[in-house]
């Protein structure tokens, strides 16, 4: 079989790159990687048959916006060219979020993981994650922690004392979001410069502003959020878990959430506006709210036998099992099977990684769909012994560096994202 390039495919088919990759989406064409990963490679056998039929006209409509920061490969995304769960391997998530911001060649200067001291070449270069030493997640060596204002922060923590104490964290990002937002001047300059600094500082703020729960281990995003949402310390390898979830998940070309925030940068809003649109969307069941589904089915196998009648129950009741199945990865999600690795590897023989392995083996056995990252984050919260609905939170802190790369896509197009709906009512009289 002859595989041809995505600009002579795109070209005999008669449409833009973006729309290629939209009918990959869709199942109507198939696409696999050239050998060193970088470009997208599609069956000329198939190209032909599509250009003789026409246009697929029988599918539902799909919105196309042409973006340089991610690419959805067969099993996992490409950020900005590079593979997410390398990057995951070898990069602090601060690090990652700059490339996705900037794309500056210094962005991402971090080497395979080291140990800390451990005398081997590249042990402390800036950016190196250690997977063994007391720094798994610190941030670059030499750039100082990202920090949100004081009275910023201190604003964001006061506008929680009336809410519940047990109040799910994507709850209190929200609320966090709008207060960050009223109390920075800064928010409408909109240069590229000008909305990387704004994220650094709302980031910071966003995890800050969380109520502590143990004693930060470090100054980086993921050793500061492991305090806000687990009671006790973090082993050093379930923090180089959690900072692996957070590269892993800070973007996903247009997800649903993500298209909600492009929709509101393309209108000009602020980027906390835009954060709390992406956030708005977030919880959604079918989105990044599927993580906290996912718990609440890890927390009902108490042990690993009730696996199946917890899997049973949902599929009687025809409900989606949360924590499985993908609408791009149809045959598993890579960021799933990585971040899995990496919580069996940190805490092997716990109880909650017996009761997942279990409920991966009954929906095996069924022919269900395959684990994806959500169902991944259950564990590693689940093992970590963090707080209900943690996984909402590591998704939504990691996601607004992928928002934030996509609202200064639009603030440069300068042009308002206008859908057009279909019009099915009655006749218009």
């Amino acid at each position: 079989m002859e595989w041809i390039d995505a600009a002579r495919a795109a070209e005999r088919l008669g449409v833009k790159p973006a729309t290629l990759y939209a009918y990959v989406s869709r199942g109507v064409l198939t696409r696999r990687h050239s050998d060193d990963g970088r470009r997208s490679l599609f069956s000329m056998e198939e190209i032909e048959r599509l250009a003789r039929r026409g246009r697929p006209r029988n599918q539902p409509p799909e919105l196309v916006i042409e973006s340089a920061i991610a690419a959805l490969g067969v099993d996992r995304p490409y950020y900005r060219g590079i593979d997410a769960l390398e990057l995951a391997k070898t990069s602090a998530f601060e690090s990652v979020a700059e490339w996705l911001w900037t794309a500056a060649p210094d962005a991402l200067r971090a080497s395979a993981p080291q140990l800390r001291n451990s005398g081997t070449p590249g042990a402390d270069l800036p950016g190196t994650v250690s997977r063994g030493g007391s720094d798994v997640a610190r941030a670059d060596v030499g750039v100082l922690p990202w920090r949100c204002e004081p009275e910023a922060l201190r604003a964001a923590v006061a506008a929680q004392r009336g809410l519940p104490g047990d109040l799910l964290p994507l709850d209190r990002l929200q609320v966090i979001t709008t207060v960050l937002g009223a109390s920075d001047s800064l928010r409408y300059q909109l240069d590229p410069a000008s909305v990387a600094a704004t994220g650094r500082r709302m980031i910071a703020g966003l995890v800050d502003a969380l109520p502590r729960l143990s004693e930060p281990q470090g100054e980086s995003i993921a050793e500061r959020l492991w305090s806000r949402l687990c009671p006790r310390p973090a082993t050093p390898a379930l923090l180089s878990a959690l900072q692996a979830a957070l590269v892993l998940l800070a973007d996903h070309e247009l997800a649903a959430s993500t298209l909600a925030a492009r929709v509101a940068a393309s209108a000009k809003a602020d980027p906390y506006a835009v954060v709390l649109t992406g956030l708005g969307v977030l919880g959604g069941p079918l989105h990044g709210g599927a993580s906290y589904g996912a718990e609440r089915l890890l927390a009902e196998v108490a042990e690993p036998h009730q696996a199946a009648r917890a899997i049973a129950e949902r599929v009687r009741r025809g409900e989606r099992i949360p924590g499985f199945g993908h609408s791009i990865y149809k045959n598993g999600d890579g960021r799933g099977g990585m971040l899995l690795d990496l919580v069996k590897e940190a805490a092997p023989g716990h109880e909650r990684l017996a009761a997942g392995v279990a409920l991966l083996e009954e929906m095996r056995r069924r022919r269900l769909p395959e684990r994806n990252v959500d169902f991944a984050l259950a564990i590693l919260t689940a093992v970590s012994g963090m707080m209900s609905g943690a996984g909402e939170a590591i998704f939504a802190v990691a996601r607004a560096a992928g928002w934030l790369a996509h609202a200064m896509e639009e603030y440069g197009r300068g042009t308002l994202l206008r859908l057009r709906a279909s019009y099915t009512g009655p006749p218009i009289k």
